[in-house]
């Protein structure tokens, strides 16, 4: 499960500043469009256009082709993680999120929760697909960046698939780049809702803050009562009881299934997006 994670900055020494086809079959016979086995060609290169392209047309994969990207698009594909991340950051900080093209919606649920606590200003998404990088940045400018490279889009959200393991795996890199170059990172799941802010919960000077508890040095456990797993948060109504006003973060995980996710959400009301859409930086995304 990934988990909050807040990491501080460390000293920098050194800061990141068509192919030809031949057919000998056919070399020697020039093909009229009018003979019939011209149109026979002729309707299979169709039938190929058609069955292969059109079906990508739609999908997030294959939102804009690359040949008609606009100026905007373009400019975002050459954005770089330093030029984002300088242009999010205050005061040497910012909160990062890992998002595809599936969960936009929870990424938009969970900006309401942060932008009621006034921090939305400093988020920066990293987008897992183009369709994703192009659609935060066209509603709200300079706040997501692509890494490559992208992934599947339709698979990557697959809990236990390949496709859901190289999206995670490579969460721990993009935070290191970003401590390297100077930052402090908050790293939050987008299936997480922000009840208060959480700024204030970490004290002192650790080299990582975690919601879970887990094995590292200098590691810093945030308290239960305003950090809760799911698997207590949403199975343990006598805790949340007794801990009530207490909650800060609540992180909607020990459950498998997008749609899952999103009813358990409204089951406790903290699906923002129904009635809150616009209180997001990306507004209503339907």
């Amino acid at each position: 499960m990934a988990q909050q994670k807040y990491l501080h900055q460390r000293p920098i020494q050194n800061p990141f500043s068509s192919s030809h086809l031949s057919n000998s079959s056919l070399s020697n016979r020039p093909i009229s469009l009018l003979s019939r086995n011209g149109l026979l060609l002729l309707l299979l290169a169709l039938l190929v256009i058609l069955g292969v392209f059109l079906p990508w047309a739609g999908s997030p994969l294959f939102p804009f082709p690359t040949n008609t990207l606009s100026p905007s698009q373009s400019k975002w594909r050459d954005y770089s993680l330093a030029q984002a991340v300088q242009f999010a950051a205050k005061n040497g900080t910012v909160i990062v999120c890992a998002v595809s093209y599936a969960y936009l919606p929870f990424l938009n649920n969970w900006l309401i929760s942060v932008s009621r606590q006034k921090h939305q200003d400093k988020v920066l998404v990293i987008a897992e697909d183009y369709a994703t990088l192009y659609k935060v940045n066209e509603r709200w400018p300079g706040h997501a960046v692509l890494i490559p490279p992208a992934f599947d889009s339709q698979t990557a959200h697959k809990f236990g698939s390949q496709g859901f393991f190289n999206f995670t795996a490579r969460r721990p890199q993009h935070l290191l780049q970003i401590v390297e170059l100077g930052y402090s990172v908050m790293y939050n799941d987008v299936d997480m809702v922000w009840l208060q802010d959480p700024f204030k919960y970490l004290e002192g000077r650790h080299d990582a803050y975690f919601m879970d508890d887990m094995t590292a040095v200098d590691l810093y456990l945030l308290p239960q009562a305003a950090f809760p797993t799911g698997g207590l948060y949403f199975k343990n109504k006598t805790w949340v009881k007794d801990t009530k006003g207490k909650h800060v973060i609540i992180h909607n995980n020990y459950i498998v299934g997008f749609e899952k996710k999103i009813k358990r959400f409204r089951d406790y009301g903290l699906w923002l997006v129904d009635d809150h859409a616009l209180e997001s930086p990306l507004g209503n995304l339907e």
